[in-house]
């Protein structure tokens, strides 16, 4: 397959590596200083987790013309920046599918009005990652579980260009492909979590330790993640994957020391951390977004509205190991008193 990754930053390097590797015809398009250190280099990719380091090399162009014509082109970028460049896809009709990978709140109606909407599909990059130029650090897969990457139509049927490009994405070393008929959905629930927990982490100055050491900002992660999830549901958005409503049952305390060991991993860094660090434009952008789509179904968030202002320059962030919050046991107490009385119903003797 002819493909264009529009977009240099980490994952769309990332991409073009594996897709070149795996025998496509791969072009990645670059600007500025990326553009030089990727003719100078190629791609240079280093593991997170144990720094080794490769390289591969990919054709680099330096434009999108109205004339190009690619079987592919994926679109690898912050929404924010996406959006910017709508105009410069829409120039191109020859091209049959582009495919954006990135967050998105506000659904797909921007893209289908610039391009069509047989030509739109939508999804989500997996791993992560930080560029530190001219070098990219990953999060690697695990031997055994390749990063699932999520894909859909518009419509949310599956057609065979759907399957196309889902064996194409699926070429790629470590990688596997979801095919999901609620790419919408998907997208709106992942950044219910992702939102929060990123305002968490501007709240503590974008240090990932630092977040896994206090706690009043880890609370505030947890009843974001769950007033978000909340009030998605009461919008009238199925939850997806199924299994992410699971959260809104773990007991507060519980969900803090889970959250505490996740940003414990040293490894992930460049996936949370760096790319916080890296896009905090685009986090602010989103979670507009998202409060947006509140706001017009009249659903109160009074903790994500919150959250939303440690993207202000002027707050002052909170204090390393802050404990002011008081926890929620509630659901701590009500998960043990259902225990008990199991327990004495099991020790009830048989009539």
């Amino acid at each position: 397959m002819k493909i264009l990754v529009f977009g240099s930053g980490a994952l769309g390097s990332l991409y073009a590596a594996r897709l070149e590797e795996a025998g496509h015809e791969v072009a990645i398009l670059a600007r500025g200083q990326r553009l030089e250190d990727l003719r100078e280099y190629g791609i240079l990719l280093e593991n997170a987790k144990t720094g080794e380091r490769e390289q591969q090399s990919v054709n680099v162009v330096e434009q999108f013309t109205p004339d190009d014509n690619y079987d592919l082109v994926m679109v690898v970028m912050r929404k924010n920046h996406a959006m910017a460049i709508l105009p410069e896809l829409g120039a191109n009709k020859k091209v049959p599918t582009f495919l954006f990978m990135m967050n998105d709140i506000a659904g797909p109606d921007e893209l289908v009005a610039a391009l069509g909407k047989d030509r739109v599909m939508r999804g989500f990059p997996y791993p992560g990652g930080r560029r530190e130029d001219p070098v990219v650090k990953i999060v690697p897969a695990d031997e055994n579980r390749p990063w699932e990457i999520p894909i859909g139509e518009v419509d949310g049927s599956i057609r065979p260009r759907t399957q196309a490009v889902a064996d194409a994405l699926s070429d790629m070393r470590g990688f596997s492909v979801d095919i999901r008929t609620d790419m919408d959905a998907w997208l709106k629930y992942h950044f219910a979590v992702v939102g929060p927990a990123a305002s968490a982490l501007y709240s503590v100055g974008t240090d990932q330790d630092r977040l896994a050491k206090t706690r009043d900002a880890l609370i505030l992660c947890v009843r974001g993640i769950k007033e978000a999830l909340h009030a998605l549901r009461k919008a009238g958005y199925e939850p997806s994957p199924k299994g992410i409503q699971v959260l809104n049952y773990v007991p507060e305390p519980l969900f803090v020391l889970l959250l505490k060991w996740f940003l414990s991993i040293e490894s992930l860094k460049p996936s949370i951390e760096g790319h916080a660090k890296a896009a905090p434009d685009e986090m602010a952008f989103l979670m507009d977004e998202l409060l947006n789509l509140f706001q017009e179904q009249e659903i109160v968030t009074p903790v994500l509205d919150h959250l939303y202002t440690y993207y202000e320059d002027e707050v002052i962030t909170i204090r390393e190991g802050k404990k002011k919050i008081p926890m929620r046991w509630s659901g701590v107490l009500a998960a043990g008193f259902a225990l008990m009385l199991l327990v004495t119903l099991l020790k009830k003797p048989c009539k």
